[in-house]
């Protein structure tokens, strides 16, 4: 029997996750959306498609929820999505009700699934899909490094001319403007960028990497990222469905490491067939430190805002 992910939110995001799986050969996929046709029509394109793969896998799209049973992984991706001029946080009410409600039909229909968030704001939202659901940190965590570090490794490689095959880049924090790209931990075929990139250069990069969303937003107009997301967020499902025991920058709840208790906070974790099998923990210099004290506050902020709400 193939593994089942279903992909709740049949909006860009979602449907380019589908799309990504698809091709991988990942699973049988449930497309679910409360647009009447939408996840119908997109799953059904997507379906015929997959000869043109040369994959097996089946595809549906559906308007209720009961349709995610026994699924493996589930995906987030539902809710309003940024718009130009709009910050993550300035998403928070309407979406935190979204998840919340997603959350109790998970809790439902697939109980002891692996969850995997999306919506924005990303860090607030796996707070609440943890609160609603009660499942352990080892099954609901967030998709925010991933999606960061990958712009990261693009600007360095563009930046160097270098494949990006050969860039490894590092980002910690919530996904949001305090994030910390991490230079000292970002290589080139095992060389540091700080020996590469002269600082005042990898300082823009580096906000660059901050605002990369954003940008996105600013020049799309009327909608937000959605190629690198999708195919962020499939790295991350493919770690858990075949157990390969990826180290990938993640938002889950930290219970002591890195002097954080009870937040969920990007940083490195093993993924595998258990969902979040382990944080790695590293050791953080004085300015980076101060950097991710930043990040933590902020998140804290955010959480302290979604209490009122729910």
């Amino acid at each position: 029997m193939r593994p089942k992910i279903s992909i709740i939110g049949a909006g860009m995001v979602g449907a380019q996750a589908a799309y990504v799986a698809a091709g991988k050969e990942l699973g049988d996929i449930v497309l679910v959306d409360v647009v009447e046709g939408v996840p119908q029509g997109k799953g059904l394109d997507l379906y015929e498609a997959t000869p043109l793969f040369d994959v097996d896998v089946n595809v549906i799209g559906s308007n209720d929820y009961a349709s995610i049973k026994g699924s493996d992984v589930v995906i987030v991706t539902a809710g309003v999505p940024r718009k130009s001029g709009m910050s993550r946080d300035e998403l928070l009410s309407i979406n935190a009700k979204i998840v919340s409600d997603i959350s109790k039909q998970i809790v439902t229909y697939a109980p002891k699934c692996i969850l995997i968030i999306v919506t924005n704001p990303l860090d607030a939202m796996v707070y609440v899909a943890k609160k609603v659901t009660k499942f352990p940190r080892e099954r609901v965590f967030g998709m925010a490094g991933v999606l960061d570090s990958t712009r990261f490794r693009t600007f360095i490689a563009d930046e160097l001319k270098v494949s990006v095959e050969d860039v490894t880049a590092f980002v910690l924090g919530g996904h949001g403007d305090t994030m910390v790209p991490l230079a000292r931990y970002s290589t080139v075929a095992g060389i540091p960028i700080t020996e590469l990139i002269p600082k005042n250069r990898l300082d823009q990069i580096i906000d660059r990497v901050r605002n990369g969303g954003g940008e996105i937003v600013n020049l799309l107009k009327t909608g937000s990222a959605f190629y690198a997301p999708g195919a962020a967020v499939i790295e991350m499902a493919e770690a858990v469905l075949k157990d390969k025991k990826r180290v990938l920058p993640c938002s889950v709840f930290l219970e002591g490491e890195y002097g954080v208790k009870e937040l969920p906070i990007g940083v490195p974790v093993k993924l595998g067939a258990k969902g979040m099998e382990q944080v790695m923990e590293i050791t953080l210099n004085a300015e980076e430190k101060k950097l991710f004290q930043k990040t933590v506050d902020a998140v804290k902020n955010l959480i302290h805002d979604t209490d009122k709400i729910m």
